[in-house]
């Protein structure tokens, strides 16, 4: 099994109504852990059903298979239909390049660092 590991943080948003974690994926993603690792994230969106914000930072992401892809694809639905927002986070160029061919990109917007994907999250949504 390869390794990948989630870390998850509390990032402050100054809002009440805007929650934000920052969940550090590392490693690879493949068949071999994904099911497993991504249990990590539905448990954190079924704790906090609204209002949920991710930024994930992908800088130690070394690979990701197709299946990752899919459940990215799920959680941005799961967050974005209960007012809240993913943004992704120094990605490398592989898989920056993966999500864009995919049209990942087009839904979930790409960053540097923590404080631009903060802004985005806390900008787009005071309306």
């Amino acid at each position: 099994m390869t390794e990948a590991n989630i870390a998850i943080e509390d990032v402050q948003s100054g809002k009440a109504d805007k929650i934000i974690k920052l969940v550090t994926i590392s490693g690879q993603l493949d068949e071999s852990n994904i099911d497993e690792k991504s249990k990590q994230i539905y448990d954190l969106i079924n704790q906090i059903p609204q209002n949920l914000n991710l930024i994930l930072n992908l800088e130690n992401l070394e690979y990701m298979n197709s299946k990752s892809i899919g459940y990215l694809t799920d959680w941005y639905g799961k967050i974005s239909s209960a007012n809240g927002k993913i943004v992704i986070m120094k990605a490398k160029q592989n898989i920056a390049d993966i999500l864009n061919v995919v049209g990942l990109t087009q839904l979930i917007p790409m960053f540097t660092t923590v404080e631009e994907a903060k802004f985005a999250i806390l900008g787009e949504q005071t309306a």
